[in-house]
C-alpha cells in the first residue's frame, strides 16, 4: 500500500533495517555514538546551532513538555487556532492552568501578523504566542519569521508545532527568532512514531528557569544535560530502535541534500494542487495563499463523497486521509512528505481522475 497520508508516512528500506537491527543498550557507547550524530544532524533541519532535545513522546507530548517548561499557572499566552493542530495548543495548556487567548479560530486561512500585533495589544500579559507551522488539517503554512517579529518586539515567547513541516520544508529557528520548536519521527523524518525532538532558544531557557508548572519526564533540562554529555545520553530509557531509525533517516536526507529535499517537496506540493484543478477538483481551503509543501487538503462536489474516493484509491492501492472536523463531509487529504517522490504523486493523481471517472 501507497501512503499517501500526512503521517505516518512511508519509512525507506534502510530505515526499517535500522530498526531491526539488534537491540543496543541504551547505555552503551554504541548508542551514545548514535545519538549523538542523529543530534547534530537534525541541528541544520530545526535551522539551529543550540541543542536539540530528544522527547520520548510522539509530537503531543513534545507540545505538553514545551508548555511545561516555560510557563507557570496563570500565565496568559495566545494560540493561532487557524487548524487542529494550532487549536491542540491551545486544548493541551487550558487544562494546566494557563489562560489561552484564542486568535484565528476559523480553518481558512493562514495567520495575519497584523491579528497577533492586535492581540499582544488588547492583552499585554499575553507570555507567549503558539502556532503550527505547516497544519496538515488544512493545508496551511503559516509566516513563522513574521509572526515572531511582532511576538519579540513585545517580549512574547513563539512556540511552534513543526511536526510536519521541519525535514521537509525550510524552517530557520536561529534566524526567524522562534523560541521552541517541536518536529516527531513519523512525518518528514519518515520512521516510526514514538519519538519527538525540541528546540529552545536563550529566551526559553531563561524562562524555563523560573517556570513552575509541574514537569518530570518532561522536564527539558535534566534532557539537556544528558545529551549534551561528552557521551550523550538520556534521562531515562529511550524507544532505542526509533532512534535508530531517525539516525538512519537523517543520513538520508542529508545524503540527498537538504535544498534538494526542500525542492522536491515544494515540486510535489505544486503536482497535487495542479494535479487536483486539472480534475476539477478545488482547495479546501481556497483562501489559503501560502501552502504547506507536505499536505493538499481537497474538496469533492456533492456528487463525491470523500468515504467512496478514498476506497477507490484504497482498491488501487493507494492510502489517503480523511478531511478533519467541519471538512470530514466534503474533503480528504494527501500526503507528499518525507520519502515520498513525484512518481508517487503522479500515480496517485491518475488513480485519483479513474476513481473520480468511475464514481
Amino acid at each position: 500500500m501507497l501512503l499517501m497520508t500526512p503521517g505516518p508516512t512511508r519509512v525507506p528500506e534502510t530505515v526499517l533495517r535500522a530498526g531491526a537491527r539488534p537491540m543496543l543498550h541504551h547505555r552503551s557507547p554504541e548508542f551514545s555514538a548514535e545519538l549523538g550524530g542523529l543530534i547534530e544532524r537534525l541541528r541544520p533541519l530545526f535551522g539551529t546551532r543550540g541543542d536539540v532535545l530528544p522527547v520520548h513522546a510522539t509530537g503531543r507530548g513534545a507540545m505538553e513538555a514545551t508548555l511545561c517548561n516555560l510557563f507557570s499557572p496563570g500565565d496568559e499566552i495566545a494560540v493561532c487556532c487557524n487548524g487542529r493542530f494550532g487549536e491542540m495548543w491551545a486544548r493541551i495548556a487550558e487544562p494546566y492552568g494557563l489562560r489561552v487567548h484564542r486568535l484565528a479560530a476559523e480553518w481558512n486561512a493562514e495567520v495575519d501578523p497584523a491579528d497577533v500585533e492586535r492581540m499582544l495589544t488588547a492583552h499585554p500579559g499575553i507570555r507567549g504566542i503558539a502556532l503550527a507551522h505547516s497544519d496538515t488539517s488544512t493545508g496551511v503554512a503559516n509566516d513563522i519569521a513574521a509572526i515572531a517579529a511582532v511576538a519579540r518586539a513585545r517580549n512574547a515567547l513563539v512556540l511552534v508545532d513543526g511536526v510536519s513541516s521541519i525535514g521537509g520544508m525550510p524552517f530557520a529557528f536561529d534566524d526567524w527568532g522562534v523560541d521552541a520548536a517541536i518536529t516527531a519521527s513519523q512525518k518528514c523524518l519518515m520512521s516510526a512514531p514514538g519519538l519527538s525532538f525540541a528546540v529552545l532558544s536563550d529566551r526559553a531557557w531563561a524562562a524555563n528557569a523560573s517556570a513552575r508548572l509541574p514537569r518530570s519526564y518532561w522536564d527539558f533540562a535534566s534532557i539537556r544535560g544528558d545529551v549534551t554529555k561528552d557521551k550523550p545520553e538520556t534521562p531515562g530509557t529511550p524507544p532505542v530502535h526509533v532512534v535508530l531509525q531517525v539516525a538512519e533517516a537523517t543520513r538520508l536526507i542529508h545524503a540527498e541534500g537538504l535544498e534538494i529535499v526542500y525542492r522536491r517537496h515544494a515540486e510535489m506540493s505544486g503536482m497535487a494542487q495542479r494535479g487536483a484543478a486539472a480534475l476539477g477538483l478545488a482547495p479546501q481551503c481556497p483562501a489559503i495563499t501560502r501552502h504547506s509543501t507536505t499536505v493538499t487538503a481537497i474538496a469533492l462536489p456533492p456528487e463525491y463523497t470523500p468515504q467512496q474516493v478514498r476506497d477507490g484509491l484504497k482498491q488501487r492501492g493507494i492510502l489517503t486521509a480523511a478531511g478533519l472536523e467541519q471538512y470530514q463531509p466534503t474533503s480528504f487529504r494527501i500526503g507528499h512528505m518525507g520519502d515520498i517522490r513525484p512518481a508517487d504523486v503522479l500515480r496517485t493523481l491518475a488513480a485519483l481522475g479513474d476513481v473520480l471517472g468511475t464514481q
